[in-house]
């Protein structure tokens, strides 16, 4: 199953920028770690955001969940850290199943 995320990342005041920044590098190397086990089909950084957007493909919700629990930006930074998760399909199933109802 695929699925879009949409991650917003926020930081106290109380935090140094360099502090995200040394969780954030551990993040990314999880991250393209992952990519390169085809697991996250890609990643973007929104520029001048703190915002990271990614398309994964996962067997299941539970495994999306698990995995989303596990990642060093939740461990170290979740309480600042809000994903929205949207299911995605392919456009080619979509579109046979358009042409199923004409």
């Amino acid at each position: 199953m695929l699925y879009h995320l949409d991650f917003k990342v926020e930081y106290p005041a109380t935090m140094e920028q360099k502090d995200l920044f040394k969780i954030w590098a551990e993040e990314a190397d999880a991250a393209l770690g992952a990519k390169k086990a085809g697991v996250v089909v890609d990643l973007w950084k929104a520029v001048g955001q703190r915002r990271v957007l990614a398309v994964v493909d996962v067997d299941s919700p539970d495994t999306l969940d698990a995995i989303l629990m596990d990642l060093p930006i939740m461990k170290l930074h979740g309480q600042h850290v809000q994903i929205t998760v949207t299911p995605l399909r392919t456009y080619e199933a979509f579109s046979e199943d358009v042409k199923k109802r004409v």
